[in-house]
Order: structure tokens, then sequence, then C-alpha cells
């Protein structure tokens, strides 16, 4: 009798263990929170029938496994069909529940359904987060697994990984990564595997990771990281949305840009981002108006060919004197404004190095060289957001179809923001006169010669 006791007291702890442990996972999903419902019965993973499911039955999974509200129920087997058992349908959830075994269900209806009728979540959680940082873009790095939350260690963290954090975080770029528990410490397991992310995945999950634990590592070495928190960007006040005064977002808040900030290569992937086309002007204050609140005065280093802003890295030396007088703007080519005399452009292969080409009267126009001189040099660079002219020369055009398309006479004092602003010159019939090639130096190389040198010392 003894032993029969001992043994029904062994089967209720073994059935009490098994009750509480994970019994529910999301599979095929873009990340650990999103993905078709498998729940664990008799030590088997099996599906769940669509019938009846709901986004009340979608947030006691997604609360189980701690990934925050529920999004999107979803049916038809969205994230593909499972195999093996259908193990629920018909689910029931009241919305209080803990774990998806604790809702109404009928096991039995579940043998008349297959698996083109596999039910799946969307969670709000994406299976990384940033915690118990100064703000949403900031914090300790932790990774949700099938085991549960837990952070990294620092040791298997590097910048790469962090470009991908903040970009799946839509935060922007990396401004710092921090080890040994800077943002306090976390509970639970710690992820020491490497990570090996090339730095242009969307997503940390799509990383590789090494098949074991390369570090010994502690909460002590728990990682974290800082990113720029940047959420979205927008051009205001033109007469569409591709063209206006260029803004981003910081959660909640909208600032400006500092002209000193701002070029060609950094306004045409803007114009990209907001399917605008390409970048044909970058403009001052003058043609947009001032803004107001913040203004952001990190430098955006891109090479041109990114297709989203928080691709380029960010550099936070700018040292320029910063107002809403030098809020800058864009003008994209799908804008009303992208043919709108003065306007100008250079032919040449380099951002800020070419031959000087005006929009005059509808048509683009080659500069001569007769009458110009360092103030239209300086205002030309300063539309072109290539900061301060180096030199300007006369040299033979090597597009014949400018060959009778030319202007020449632009009087400027030096201070206006685009040539449309200086007097009107006059379009003549191109002649043997040198047409007009200007190289200008970007005051951002500047800010970063500079700060190189601040770094070395």
């Amino acid at each position: 009798m003894e032993s029969c006791l001992t043994l029904i007291f062994l089967s209720s702890v073994v059935t009490l263990i098994t009750a509480n442990s994970v019994s529910v996972r999301l599979v095929n999903g873009n990340n650990p929170c999103a993905g078709r419902v498998e729940v664990l019965h008799d030590g088997q993973w099996g599906t769940v029938c669509h019938r009846d499911w709901d986004i009340t039955d979608a947030a006691v999974v997604c609360r189980e496994l701690d990934c925050g509200t529920a999004v999107k129920a979803t049916s038809n087997a969205y994230f593909g069909q499972g195999s093996g058992p259908i193990s629920m349908a018909l689910v029931g959830c009241s919305g209080s529940e803990t774990a998806l075994k604790d809702c109404r269900s009928d096991s039995q209806y579940a043998q008349l359904c297959n698996h083109n009728q596999d039910a799946g979540v969307v969670c709000s959680e994406k299976g990384l987060r940033l915690v118990d940082g100064f703000h949403l873009c900031s914090g300790r790095v932790e990774m949700l697994r099938t085991e549960g939350w837990g952070s990294v260690c620092d040791a298997a963290f590097d910048q790469q990984d962090a470009e991908v954090v903040c970009r799946e975080l839509d935060c922007g770029a990396p401004v710092q990564v921090l080890g040994a528990a800077a943002f306090g410490k976390g509970k639970g397991r710690v992820w020491s595997e490497e990570i090996q992310c090339r730095g242009d995945e969307s997503q940390i999950d799509i990383c590789q990771r090494s098949s074991s634990q390369m570090h010994s590592c502690s909460h002590d070495n728990d990682v974290g990281v800082i990113c720029s928190g940047y959420t979205d960007l927008r051009l205001v006040n033109g007469p569409d949305i591709c063209s206006g005064r260029a803004e981003r977002q910081y959660f909640s808040k909208w600032s400006t840009v500092c002209d000193a900030c701002w070029d060609m290569r950094a306004a045409s992937v803007l114009c990209r981002q907001l399917n605008c086309g390409i970048a044909v002007s970058v403009v001052g204050s003058d043609w947009f108006g001032e803004g107001s609140g913040e203004i952001w005065a990190d430098v955006f280093d891109c090479d041109g060919n990114e297709t989203k802003l928080s691709e380029c890295s960010i550099s936070s030396w700018s040292r320029a004197e910063c107002s809403h007088r030098r809020d800058v703007g864009v003008i994209c080519s799908d804008s009303s404004l992208a043919l709108h005399d003065g306007l100008v452009r250079l032919s040449g292969e380099r951002q800020c190095e070419g031959e000087v080409e005006v929009f005059i009267h509808q048509v683009w126009r080659r500069v001569l060289l007769d009458s110009w001189s360092l103030t239209e040099s300086s205002v030309v660079c300063r539309q072109l957001g290539c900061g301060s002219v180096l030199n300007f020369s006369g040299s033979s055009s090597s597009s014949p179809e400018h060959s009778h398309e030319c202007v020449t006479g632009f009087q400027c004092s030096g201070s206006e923001a685009h040539l449309g602003n200086c007097s009107s010159p006059q379009t003549l019939n191109c002649s043997s006169t040198q047409q007009l090639s200007i190289t200008c130096i970007s005051e951002k190389n500047n800010i970063w010669a500079d700060s190189s040198v601040v770094r070395d010392q």
C-alpha cells in the first residue's frame, strides 16, 4: 500500500511539473513573437485549428510567451502548414488565462480539421528588446528564445550586431555599445554564443550564430546598446510630400535638420526612402520656412546608395552653430518643384564637383565662365549642400546636347541660399567661351577631418 501511495504521489508530481512547463510556441514567423501556434501535448507538438480562433485567444498566447499584446490572430495556415497532430480546436479563452492550456477547447472537433486551417498569432513584441535604458531605444539587449527571455554576453556582441538591433527596433543607428552590465544585470539566461551579423540584416534572428557557448559569461557581462532613436522622416511645408523642410521624428517629437549635417547624398537617400525619386536640390530655410523645436545636429554620413537613412552612419562630431535659419530643405525629382527656375546641379561623377547646370526657362543650361565670380560659386556650393567653394574654372563642354543652351550674367551678393534669389541671368546660344566647372568642399567632410584629429590626440 505504501509503495502504491508513493507511486500515486510521484505521478501527481510529474503531472504538476508537465502542466507548469512551457506548453506553447510560435513557429515559422519572422521573429519569436509571431508564427503558427503549436501546443505541447503528451510529449508531442501539435497545431491549433483556426475554428473560433480570435484576438482574445491570441492575447493569452502572447501573454504566456511574454511577447506583449496580441496584434493579430491569423487563420488559414498564414504561417504555413504544420505537421503531426492538430491538438486543439474551438478554443474559447476569456482573456484572463495565463496559459493557452487553461482555455476551453474541443480536442474531438480537432480531428475534423486539417493543416490548411492552422491558427497563428502576431504579438507586439519582436523577440528583441532594450531594457532599463533612459529611453525606448537604449538599454540592456535581451532576446527571446524557446527557453524564455535572456540577456546577451558583451564578449559575443559587436558594432555590427548593434546595427541590426537598432534597425530591427526602428531606432535608427547605434551610437554606443556598452558592456559590463551598464544598464543593470538581467535575470534568467545569458546568451553567450557568438552572434555573427554582417550589419545589413533586417533582424537579429537572421544573423548566424555559433553552435556552442563560446564564452563563460554571467549577468556581470550583459551588453547594452544606445541607438540614435529616430523613427520617421518627412518633408513639410512644400507643395507636395516630395519637397519641403526635412524633419525627423525622435519618438513623439519632430525636429529639423541643420544644413551643416546634410548633403546631396543624404538627400538622395531620403528621397528614395519616401518613394520620391532622386534628390534634385538641397535648399535653405528661405524655401520652406523655419521650423521650431529641437534641431538635429549630428551628421548623416551616407554614400548615397542606401535605401533608408537608418542605414547611414551617424557622426556626432558636428561643431556647426545651428539655428532654425539653417533648417535644410530637400526637393526630390517627383516633386512639382523639380523643374523650378534656379535649381542647380553638377554634371561630374562626384557629388560636389563638376560642370554647373542651371534650370532656366524649363531647360537645363550650362553656365558660361563670363562674369562668374567667387561670390556666385559660394551660393552654388551652399545650395547643393556642399559646404564652401574650393575653386572654379572654365572647361570645354563634354555634352554636345548642351551646346546651344547656355546662361550667363548671374549677380549674387553671396548670402543667397540658391541661385534663384540672385539677379536674373541672360540665356543665349553657347559659343566657344569656356563653360563653368566648380569644386566645393563639404562642410561635413571638414567636420570629419577635424574630429579625426581630436580622436588621435
